[in-house]
């Protein structure tokens, strides 16, 4: 049996411009793994088996693409230990999925190249790929382009998901976009965050970044007044982070806020 952890990622900073011909929209994206994460354990089986999460289908999609691709029948057993919520903006079903395909991968024969293991993910979902990288990256086009950044790590992350929150669509938060005209601006958003990036050297230089496109909440301002140094939205939400230079700090704002939502303290994290 192999197993390995599947993170959770933050999305520090999220630029969102107009629809693509392919029906997508063009982001630019800075993707930051943390130390929340899944675990998913994977062994040869008879048949496709995936237990431990009911509602999953990324897992089993990634294990029947990557069977098609490699021209193998899909014979795996896969266990999924959800720690990250569903839904919520931290990639959990695009980690567990990418986890799924490493290790499926790793017991293959003849496994596919690291390439074609990339190109594959990015069929999958626009944050898999990105599970499959070391470190925090600027995703662009659709989100599967990635390049790594050099951004600092040291500090620590409230995560904080709303009691009361019902997350809509991801295809409707998009057209909530659309209907607003937020691809407005989109160059003079995307300089910023490139302007913004380049001008990073400590956790605290992370504030300039802009805020996220498609999604905001009052509980950013929360964690501000609680000492938070940068605090948005992550991905489509509705979960919010809030980065501290320090522990008890993180620990002090993480129990304010518990009676508003489920709370975690984490930390970067450089890989799966």
């Amino acid at each position: 049996m192999s197993r390995a952890p599947a993170p959770a990622k933050i999305n520090l900073a999220l630029v969102v411009g107009p629809a693509r011909a392919d029906g997508k929209h063009e982001v630019l994206t800075v993707y930051q793994r943390i130390s929340l994460h899944d675990r998913i354990d994977l062994e040869l089986g008879e048949r496709l088996a995936v237990e431990g999460f009911p509602e999953d289908t990324l897992v089993r999609g990634a294990l029947e693409a990557l069977a098609a691709a490699a021209g193998v029948e899909p014979r795996w057993r896969a266990r999924i230990e959800k720690r990250i919520p569903a839904a919520a903006g931290f990639g959990g079903g695009s980690s567990d999925a990418a986890t799924a395909l490493r290790l499926a991968n790793e017991m293959l024969e003849r496994p596919l190249e690291s390439d074609e293991l990339r190109a594959l993910a990015a069929t999958l979902g626009a944050d898999v790929p990105f599970f499959l990288a070391d470190g925090p990256q600027l995703g662009s086009g659709d989100g599967t382009e990635l390049a790594p950044l050099d951004l600092p790590q040291d500090f620590w992350i409230v995560l904080v998901l709303p009691h009361d929150a019902v997350k809509p669509s991801t295809a409707s938060v998009y057209a909530a976009f659309d209907a607003r005209d937020g691809a407005a601006g989109f160059a003079e958003r995307r300089a910023a965050l490139a302007d913004g990036l380049a001008a990073v050297r400590r956790p605290r230089d992370l504030a300039v970044l802009p805020a996220n496109d498609l999604a905001a909440s009052p509980l950013a301002a929360e964690l501000g007044v609680l000492g938070a140094f940068r605090a948005d939205v992550s991905g489509a939400g509705p979960a919010v982070y809030g980065l501290f230079h320090h522990r008890p700090d993180a620990e002090a704002a993480a129990k304010a806020l518990r009676g508003l939502g489920r709370t975690w303290i984490c930390v970067p994290a450089w890989y799966g």
